[in-house]
């Protein structure tokens, strides 16, 4: 689907059907922790915006710390300046004592493996990057450390596959509820994750959906 046909499903399912957003950003944090856990890592850092991406990518930090795997969260600005989810999800993370930063250094003061966890950008970006992200994703990039991004890489057009600035090449990408058009132009797996977003959300869009999801909840797709 396109971004703004995702944005439709968002609304549906939020408006019309009663789905929370945070109920879905729990399910696309507890899936994206699977898949770092999986890459391997000895411990993980997050890097985060605002918003329904950002605040996936914080709940994937509260899975991680929950099991033992030592995490940390840089984010894009202060986090006095997050709003709305993502603020509710620092707040979790501040209670739990997960520890959170404000620059790039965290990325860089260990030697332990790892893996960088993309949550900075969703599928909601139309024009070019700003600053800091831009420059995160410029970091992130130069680093030896695999990638994991969330939904779409950040600076990715999800409906066109276009590069708005720098784009984070991941490693796996963990798209949500259905692929995105612009992930033709990813490297890496690309792996849908079921958000429990009910058929009706699709059926109310004119979107044909047939769920793949049985004993897992993702799938890898082909690409």
């Amino acid at each position: 689907m396109t971004a703004d046909e995702m944005r439709d499903v968002d609304r549906v399912a939020v408006e019309d059907v009663g789905l929370q957003l945070l109920q879905m950003m729990e399910n696309a944090g507890r899936v994206l922790a699977w898949h770092v856990r999986d890459v391997g890592p000895e411990e993980a850092v997050v890097v985060a915006g605002n918003g329904g991406n950002g605040g996936g990518g914080m709940v994937c930090a509260r899975h991680l710390a929950n099991r033992d795997v030592p995490v940390r969260v840089v984010l894009d600005r202060s986090s006095d300046d997050l709003t709305g989810v993502a603020a509710h999800q620092h707040a979790i993370l501040s209670e739990m004592g997960v520890p959170v930063y404000t620059a790039k250094a965290p990325l860089t003061d260990s030697e332990d493996s790892r893996v960088v966890v993309d949550a900075l950008i969703g599928y909601g970006l139309s024009g070019d990057v700003r600053p800091p992200a831009d420059e995160i994703i410029e970091f992130v990039n130069g680093q030896p450390d695999p990638i994991v991004s969330l939904d779409v890489p950040s600076g990715l057009n999800a409906t066109t596959g276009d590069s708005l600035g720098p784009v984070v090449r991941p490693d796996r990408t963990v798209t949500l509820a259905l692929p995105k058009t612009g992930l033709d132009s990813v490297t890496g797996p690309v792996f849908l994750a079921d958000i429990s977003i009910p058929a009706t959300v699709y059926d109310r869009l004119d979107i044909a959906y047939d769920c793949p999801f049985d004993d897992r909840d993702w799938i890898r797709l082909e690409t």
